[in-house]
């Protein structure tokens, strides 16, 4: 069972698809790959189109959901949330332009072959900018939380499954083609093979990555609570392992819980409470490694690394793009595209590159996101922890429904 699964997940698939389109590319000539370009192009396009339809079927629901979880606890730990996902990135950054100029990457930037001229484009323009489907989202999900409209909400979520269904259905459905024609562009431009040493060294050292960010949040944990954060941390392996396999977040959850409880020094309404709600607002890992990504991408492909400041509206807005997330195959990268297109200023070959090396380490980026999720119930204990009561337990704020 676990091969059938592992062989019709999407992971799987683009491993083929990058290995197919690779090969094709190689021996490919230029009536051949000029076809390639064209499906590559136009599945780009579409791609592109479905994007503020993300943001909007997906941060919009997610704000109206929250109405129900009201009160401090709600706002401290989206606040811890937030700042997690952002520090992570802020720290992969700062990584990325230690790193990234001593991987002797940019020395094969332009090659390549030149491509053939298209002698077809199909044009598939989104529906509205992506900042505006941002702003747009943010302000319809505020605005039924401020009027109470039921009948909005309701709108709302059968607008996120709507969504969601476009996304397996058809962006999730094409994208090992997309991936192979992208791959195959790259190969026969010549400049690929030479890259994949160091997609293989970026993955490594954003897993290592991840660890060091683990162990900062749960120092900070074990500081804030006054507790010993490995009585946490040493039941979150099934987590992890589930997470590895599943490369979802909502998957895991059952047994990130469960992991949890184990875990003498977390209260049970702060943990229920909390664990949940930050399996949908906490990203830390998948952030890490997409901000290390685009900057190892942009070097490759454009022979620089974004400035900094770019850099940091990038992590900025990313913490909250990642909300629209979970749910998502692919997860942060595919929902925070339109960041990729319109601040970094990336063209279609480059988010094929992206979805690439995303996917092939996506399971990590899930494990670290759920793993972290521990620290941060573990963070808010010890924020609203009151005087130890009779029985020795901690009493905390009654501010959990």
């Amino acid at each position: 069972m676990k091969k059938e699964g592992f062989f019709s997940s999407l992971l799987f698939k683009l491993v083929i698809a990058i290995i197919l389109g690779i090969g094709i590319g190689l021996i490919a000539n230029e009536s051949v790959i000029m076809v390639i370009d064209v499906v590559k192009n136009t599945l780009g396009g579409l791609i592109s189109y479905v994007v503020p339809l993300i943001i909007l079927g997906f941060i919009a629901p997610a704000i109206v959901s929250l109405k129900e979880s009201a009160g401090r606890i709600l706002s401290t730990t989206l606040i811890i949330c937030y700042a997690s996902s952002v520090g992570a990135a802020i720290f992969s950054m700062f990584a990325g332009y230690a790193i990234i100029p001593h991987l002797n990457i940019a020395t094969n930037v332009g090659a390549g072959k030149e491509l053939p001229e298209a002698i077809f484009s199909l044009s598939i323009d989104p529906i509205m900018p992506v900042m505006t489907a941002l702003i747009t989202a943010i302000l319809i999900g505020l605005a039924v939380i401020w009027t109470k409209s039921e009948a909005w909400e309701k709108l709302l979520l059968e607008f996120n499954n709507i969504v969601l269904a476009i996304v397996n259905k058809v962006v999730i459905a094409l994208l090992p083609l997309y991936i192979a024609t992208s791959f195959a562009v790259l190969g026969y431009q010549g400049t690929i093979l030479n890259e994949l040493p160091v997609f293989l060294a970026v993955i490594i050292i954003v897993i290592i990555g991840h660890y060091i960010w683990l162990a900062l949040l749960y120092s900070i944990g074990g500081a804030l609570s006054k507790t010993n954060p490995v009585e946490v941390l040493k039941h979150y392996g099934p987590a992890y392992v589930t997470a590895l396999g599943t490369m979802s977040s909502a998957a895991t959850l059952s047994v990130a819980l469960n992991s949890a409880s184990k875990a003498k020094t977390l209260d049970p309404r702060i943990r229920d409470f909390v664990i949940p709600l930050c399996s949908n607002t906490h990203l830390c890992g998948s952030v890490l490694t997409e901000t290390f990504f685009v900057m190892v991408v942009s070097q490759i492909l454009y022979g620089k690394i974004p400035p900094v400041s770019t850099m940091i509206t990038f992590a900025m807005l990313l913490g909250i793009f990642a909300i629209a997330a979970p749910g998502v195959p692919g997860g942060t990268v595919v929902a925070s595209l339109g960041l990729i297109i319109s601040v970094l200023g990336f063209d279609d070959t480059g988010t094929a590159l992206m979805l690439s090396i995303f996917a092939l380490q996506d399971s990590f980026g899930t494990a670290c996101n759920i793993t972290g999720d521990g620290a941060i119930a573990l963070m808010v204990t010890g924020i609203f922890k009151k005087v130890p009561g009779r029985d020795g337990n901690p009493e905390y704020h009654p501010e959990i429904q």
